[in-house]
């Protein structure tokens, strides 16, 4: 059973619903952005958009989006395909679990279900990596369920029409639950979005501009800067980590040195230069392996005093600012690589999944190995 909302958290009455819906949508229907999963309409390209979207710009996702469905244009041949590709159609976008989560739900639909997507919230809440927000937002706009998809967005709008300073989750589900008509209900959470995302916006919104400034608790009140408060967040540490870029020359050029990272975990199944345990204030954040020695120890045997210091790359993660501190170095062949590593040439190195953070160091390598005489770069 619900619980009760607290006495602030006073609803809108039926007649406000009512206007709020008729403005919400026509503003959709002039205002609304073309995207492409708007026209596609299948219910697999629009859950692709909806998890590609999360936390990501829509029009970094754009492409991203026309890629992966030339790449895997249906849940059959995403169910088909290897990590590593999924991964690579991935690369740029972060939070990579999002990527193994599609494919993981891509076999289960493929072996369970016959390779249709659940058609209801409750169906798809059921696959991997599918949340309440994902799962409302596809069984409404792929499949006309009326139920609620609160993302970012619309939990601003809503926070902000109903001038509630610090609203739950639950809270503001069952809320906007009350708002979403039968008809156009797949349409009216995009329009909710749209709002969010172009007027309502976290700073300098545009009140002026919003259809349903008239009926907004927190612009009458003075309160829409503070609206919805931000949610409490630990701090952001900052760690360090020695980046070993090993290379020697191969067939088709040079031939670096690469691991993958261990499925699961941060950035799980991608592939970087191996590095020493990232560090915070001297403890450990990460140590692949404690008891032998480090990669900085076997960086020495390979020629690391030698080596040429690399521009440190910094890379935010949503809990860490990691700063990677990498040495190119040309490898001694009779040294054995750090664990887990291999030799990578230019050819298989461009169908590997590499994070952001390690494109960016493959990119100074590569300048440095430009310049660098005997390299064949």
């Amino acid at each position: 059973m619900p619980k009760p909302m607290p006495v602030h958290e006073s609803r809108l009455d039926a007649a406000s619903i009512a206007t709020l819906r008729r403005r919400v949508l026509d503003f959709y229907d002039e205002e609304g952005r073309d995207l492409p999963w708007r026209r596609n309409r299948s219910p697999y390209g629009i859950w692709i958009s909806e998890v590609m979207s999360q936390q990501t710009r829509i029009d970094t996702v754009v492409p991203y989006w026309h890629a992966w469905m030339e790449a895997f244009p249906d849940v059959e041949s995403l169910a088909d395909a290897e990590e590593e590709a999924v991964l690579k159609s991935w690369e740029g976008l972060g939070y990579y679990s999002r990527a193994r989560n599609l494919h993981r739900a891509a076999r289960t639909v493929r072996e369970t279900l016959g390779g249709a997507l659940p058609t209801t919230r409750d169906g798809l809440r059921d696959l991997p990596g599918i949340g309440a927000y994902t799962a409302g937002a596809v069984a409404s706009i792929a499949f006309g369920e009326a139920v609620p998809a609160v993302d970012g967005n619309v939990r601003r709008v809503a926070a902000r029409v109903l001038d509630w300073p610090e609203p739950t989750a639950a809270g503001l589900e069952a809320e906007v639950s009350r708002w979403v008509p039968e008809d156009r209900p797949g349409d009216f959470n995009q329009a909710l979005m749209e709002l969010g995302a172009t007027v309502c916006t976290p700073r300098l919104p545009r009140c002026g501009d919003c259809p349903v400034a008239s009926l907004c608790r927190a612009r009458a009140a003075g309160t829409v800067a503070e609206r919805p408060a931000p949610r409490k967040r630990g701090p952001v540490r900052t760690a360090a980590e020695r980046v070993i870029v090993a290379w020697r020359p191969g067939g088709d050029g040079v031939e670096l040195a690469l691991r993958q990272r261990p499925a699961k975990g941060l950035l799980g199944g991608m592939y970087e230069f191996p590095g020493t345990p990232a560090v915070e204030a001297g403890e450990p954040v990460e140590a692949r392996d404690p008891e032998g020695p480090t990669t900085e120890d076997v960086g020495h045997r390979g020629g690391l005093e030698n080596g040429i210091e690399l521009p440190p790359v910094v890379h935010l993660f949503s809990h860490i600012r990691m700063t990677y501190r990498p040495v190119l170095l040309r490898w001694d062949r009779a040294v054995e690589l750090p664990e887990g590593a291999r030799w990578v040439g230019t050819e298989e190195l461009a169908g590997l999944p590499l994070p952001v953070a390690q494109q960016s160091i493959l990119a100074h390598a590569r300048a440095a190995l430009s310049r660098s005489p005997g390299s064949q770069e």
